[in-house]
């Protein structure tokens, strides 16, 4: 652990830290699933998945 902390150290600031950040990530689209789909997988409990 103490090797791959030292090597971290290494790396250059230019590549460890952006100039322009990446945005926040964006809130998950909505969605649901249909009655067709939901009675596919009725009683998949039973296989304990």
């Amino acid at each position: 652990m103490t090797e791959l902390i030292e090597d971290c150290a290494d790396i250059p600031r230019s590549i460890t830290h952006a100039e322009h950040p990446l945005p926040a990530p964006r809130a998950a689209a909505s969605w649901e699933v249909d009655d067709t789909t939901a009675r596919r997988f009725e009683g998949i409990n039973e296989y304990g998945v």
